[in-house]
């Protein structure tokens, strides 16, 4: 029974209308709360468990792709699967309604946050839909990891990716290249890969000039916007910093948003005055509770940024500079993916590559666990430290800040998902209403 359900996962359906892909990806979009852990949830259960319109091979495989590029690899996702049904059109869609539903949400918080500073509602509505995102993230990682960890050797791969990141913070791409090269000498010692296979592979090759076409284009789409926004302005004006800055970050964001947050707080903060240290952490909240990547907190940072800094009314320069953050940070998305999209089948037809893949797969299995069990820490518990063991870190948080309240909500909500099956949409609905009314209560 198990393999033919596999099985059934193995065949996608056939590709969906241009509409009937749009409606998916807005409804998407509006649930994709949790950080890159729960965003990959939900893509994997509504593209490949109920909408079947990727297969398991195909998604593990562009998921890998989109953990090797800078930027938000749940987003990118999200552009490779409507760039494979629907070509450049369908990417643009899936990639703008991941992030737009979100970035509004953002954008009108941070015009409150602005004007009032903390909105207390709000934040108690989104502290019931992280404690319910928290048990879809466990069912979807334990489903994810039963089929995309099908030896004892991608197991201990994963097991080991966790544990250089978890303790040792590894930076990603070394775990990432390290997986890749226990996959390729793994078949070279079996002897494995055949001529027919290589020359299949090489017959898929993108021709370049199509590459350099594509790269060209969108070098431009992502860069002369901004570039007008500094001539209009000036080269010293907040919205040219803005635009520089985080054109910078969109280029090294390797290993998602967690990678980068610390670097991009400092700064904001400490190198430009943009925020005040309270202002980042909760710009930090407002991110990790809302709909869509966690890098939206950029949008936060240059709103308030251009609102203080413009030099003029403080609405409209804050929306701009909004604006051209999340111009710089997710326009360079659209460059990577529909660049090196076309390659991606070609990789699984390379035996070498596939094995090289495969041990890929089983690491970011480990880094998704990672980033579960740091979101279930920080929803948990108030408090954390970091504890050094020689080389190992970890972060140990202080169990008399534990936040019952969170826990009792992520209790409710595994029992709504789990005992009696209620949908997503559904769970997190309910779960948002029990904090409000938790909170009115005590």
């Amino acid at each position: 029974m198990a393999d033919v359900r596999r099985q059934q996962h193995d065949q996608p359906m056939p590709t969906p209308s241009f509409a009937e892909a749009r409606a998916v990806w807005l409804r998407i979009g509006l649930m994709s709360f949790g950080g890159p852990a729960g965003q990959i949830a939900l893509m994997h259960k509504v593209l490949v468990d109920q909408k079947r319109w990727l297969d398991e091979g195909t998604f593990l495989l562009a998921l890998n792709f989109c953990t090797l590029l800078p930027g938000p690899e749940a987003m990118q996702l999200a552009t490779y699967a409507g760039w494979r049904m629907h070509g450049v059109r369908g990417g643009l869609t899936a990639g703008l309604l991941f992030v737009l539903p979100g970035a509004l949400l953002i954008l009108a918080i941070s015009i409150l946050y602005g004007n009032f500073g903390q909105v207390p509602i709000v934040a108690t509505l989104f502290e019931g839909i992280k404690a319910a995102v928290l048990a879809i993230v466990a069912e979807a990682l334990w489903r994810i990891a039963r089929r995309a960890l099908t030896s004892r050797t991608e197991w201990l791969v994963a097991t080991a990716s966790f544990i250089g990141i978890f303790l040792f913070k590894v930076p990603f791409p070394i775990i990432v290249l390290a997986a890749a090269l226990a996959g390729w000498g793994r078949t070279l010692a079996s002897g494995g890969g055949n001529s027919a296979s290589a020359a299949a592979a090489s017959t898929l090759v993108v021709p370049i000039a199509s590459t350099l076409k594509t790269v060209g284009l969108w070098l431009a789409v992502w860069l002369l916007p901004l570039l007008a926004v500094a001539l209009v302005f000036g080269f010293d004006h907040v919205l040219a910093r803005l635009a520089l800055f985080f054109s910078k970050l969109a280029v090294v964001t390797f290993g998602g948003a967690y990678a980068v947050l610390a670097y991009m707080a400092q700064d904001v903060v400490e190198k430009y005055g943009w925020l005040r240290p309270g202002e980042m952490l909760d710009g930090l909240g407002l991110a990790e509770t809302t709909p869509g990547p966690l890098i939206l907190v950029t949008e936060f940072v240059g709103y308030l940024a251009a609102a203080r800094h413009g030099g003029g009314p403080a609405l409209l320069f804050g929306v701009l500079g909004a604006v051209v953050t999340l111009w710089a940070t997710f326009a360079p998305c659209f460059l990577y993916v529909f660049a090196g999209a076309p390659y991606i089948e070609w990789l699984k037809a390379s035996p070498k590559l596939k094995a090289a893949l495969s041990m890929i797969t089983a690491a970011v299995v480990g880094v998704i666990f990672n980033l579960s069990l740091w979101f279930a820490l920080h929803v948990f518990f108030r408090v954390q430290a970091e504890v050094g063991f020689g080389p190992a870190r970890l972060d140990v948080p202080l169990l008399a800040s534990v936040d019952a309240r969170a826990v009792g909500l992520a209790v409710l909500a595994a029992v709504l998902l789990f005992v009696f099956r209620l949908g997503i949409v559904t769970t997190l609905g309910v779960s948002a209403l029990a904090s409000l009314l938790l909170a009115w209560a005590m």
